[in-house]
């Protein structure tokens, strides 16, 4: 697919993914109310075995990694950012992007933050995985028609950790963070996985999968891909959706250190006509605007249960603040304080 196909694809993903999220802020608004590496060789990985085929450098410091997955069959690149200088064993930070994975080569992080410099004083390794559209970073119950075998909660916390820890000095403290859907993907995996996660970052997500609200916004993202998010976690009915709700199973995240950001959906000075890169104000005033006010209600919700839980975390409500990378960049920096201390560092 070329790049303009990819940011038109995107276009209309995001377009719809809006109006699913309004019918599902309204629709739970209406519920609330009645109720550094050395380049490694081609190498094969024996059948149900995953390994990584080989790391390629891409900069000083960032190395492509080409991991066969023995669950999903097939071989999925993941990049590494690895430390300017080199002082040893150190924890591992997995970062995971939205619906606009726009280049199959590059993790959006990658293109749209200051990856390298932000962290190459930082002894971290940044581990980003390049997944498949509409994947939500989740297994699937099946095989999809359109968009194949999913098993990246397999993948994410089976079969790449030993495999990075091995590679590039990791200690096994490991953290995980995303935005838009990966910022639910995080907190799923994290809620899923208990303590495997010494650390978790959302910015921008929703968090609750249950019920005709919770899943509008992952059918609409899957169907606008051309998926059917029956093969991902079953019918309307299915216990699967309930397993994959963070807010039923928020106490699951204690004892990792916890962030979560959101915009109010107000726009900023980022959203003016004429902010660098801001190329289509409207988009960014009205339909991240829209968006974010989704995820607001939605993290108010999730802060509620962690409160309930009593699983203490730092929520940041952005105001202004609406569904765009300049203030997923503010976040990303904003969260380090947290995440640096759940990593040990």
């Amino acid at each position: 697919m070329t790049g303009a196909a990819r940011r038109n694809t995107y276009r209309r993903v995001k377009m719809r993914a809006t109006g699913v999220l309004a019918t599902t802020v309204a629709a739970a608004i209406v519920f609330s109310g009645l109720a550094t590496a050395v380049s490694a060789g081609p190498a094969s990985a024996a059948p149900g075995v995953s390994a990584i085929e080989r790391v390629v450098a891409e900069g000083p410091h960032l190395h492509a990694v080409y991991v066969h997955s023995a669950s999903m069959d097939k071989t999925i690149k993941v990049q590494v950012l690895t430390p300017r200088a080199d002082t040893g064993p150190r924890p591992s930070l997995y970062l995971l992007g939205g619906l606009n994975e726009q280049d199959p080569n590059n993790s959006v992080w990658t293109l749209k933050t200051d990856l390298a410099g932000f962290y190459a004083d930082k002894n971290v390794n940044v581990v980003m995985p390049i997944a498949g559209d509409g994947s939500f970073y989740t297994d699937w119950q099946r095989d999809d028609p359109k968009l194949g075998r999913y098993k990246w909660e397999t993948f994410l916390t089976r079969e790449l950790p030993p495999l990075i820890d091995t590679q590039f000095s990791g200690n096994g403290v490991r953290g995980v963070a995303g935005l838009s859907m990966g910022a639910g993907a995080a907190l799923v995996l994290a809620a899923r996985n208990p303590r495997f996660y010494d650390a978790v970052a959302a910015y921008s997500g929703c968090f609750t999968t249950t019920g005709p609200a919770g899943q509008a916004y992952p059918r609409g993202i899957v169907a606008a891909f051309g998926g059917d998010a029956n093969n991902m976690w079953g019918g309307p009915n299915d216990p699967d959706w309930a397993a994959h709700d963070v807010l039923a199973q928020a106490g699951n995240l204690r004892g990792s250190a916890v962030y979560v950001s959101t915009g109010t959906g107000r726009s900023g000075k980022y959203d003016a006509p004429g902010y660098p890169g801001n190329e289509n104000p409207t988009d960014r005033q009205v339909v991240g605007g829209v968006i974010e006010v989704g995820s607001m209600w939605c993290t108010q919700q999730l802060q509620s249960r962690l409160a309930a839980a009593g699983v203490p975390a730092t929520i940041r409500y952005v105001d202004p603040g609406t569904h765009s990378w300049p203030y997923w960049v503010d976040q990303q920096r904003e969260s380090w304080p947290t995440l640096r201390r759940g990593l040990g560092l």
